[in-house]
């Protein structure tokens, strides 16, 4: 079978809720899965995260952060070494220059903590927007949602989004959720992905929106065809 489009219209607001309750109801404990005692240690995994799987990362942090456990060890961190703690990451040269220096933003301009505010935040080294939105929602509880490559995937299968940025599909659901739950239902997405709406081919058959989704229906359709 090719490769499953993205739906060409979006679902009318009264089935999109319909969508999101159902998977509110179905990951009711979600959070993140990657694993940090601290606000520090959560920055650094997200950032240790980009085009990887957070287990990768899990296994990876301990040895890190039992080596590096605050931003000022981990700013005067030699490169080499933390290299070969996060090679199994990928893209650990970059991954590494980002840390080490993001670390030192922390201790040179933020007194070795991390700030909650979204604009400090993405001023520091390796830190982009959904980075910042993460650790906004996960370490200091405040209103963001994170897009990750799963909640781009599913909530365009859901026809929530039409978005073609991260950003436009970011708008398109905080529109749908209330504020206090917006990283509620970036876990509710990203353990829908990981779970049931796979990439490339969705478990279409296990999944509790089915009857509401239109990407089941564009299968069916690309079935007959084949």
């Amino acid at each position: 079978m090719p490769r499953i489009p993205f739906p060409t219209k979006r679902v009318p607001r009264k089935i999109a809720l319909d969508e999101l309750a159902i998977l509110e109801q179905t990951y009711p404990n979600a959070v993140t899965a990657l694993e940090y005692h601290d606000e520090f240690q959560l920055l650094v995994a997200v950032i240790l995260s980009a085009q990887t799987t957070d287990a990768r990362v899990n296994m990876a942090t301990p040895a890190l952060f039992a080596k590096y456990p605050t931003p000022q060890k981990l700013a005067r961190a030699k490169p080499a070494d933390v290299e070969k703690i996060i090679k199994s990451c990928g893209f650990f040269r970059m991954k590494t220059k980002n840390i080490i220096a993001c670390a030192r933003d922390l201790v040179e301009r933020f007194g070795g903590r991390v700030p909650h505010e979204r604009e400090e935040l993405e001023s520091l080294a390796g830190v982009g927007r959904k980075t910042a939105s993460v650790v906004m929602a996960a370490a200091f509880n405040e209103a963001a949602l994170a897009v990750d490559t799963h909640v781009f995937r599913v909530s365009h299968r859901l026809g929530l989004t039409l978005g073609t940025t991260p950003r436009q599909v970011e708008e398109d659901v905080t529109k749908l959720v209330p504020q206090n739950k917006w990283g509620d239902a970036s876990h509710w997405l990203i353990l829908h992905g990981r779970q049931i709406c796979k990439a490339p081919t969705p478990l279409c058959d296990r999944c509790p929106v089915n009857h509401l989704c239109p990407t089941p229906r564009i299968i069916k359709r690309l079935k007959a065809q084949s």
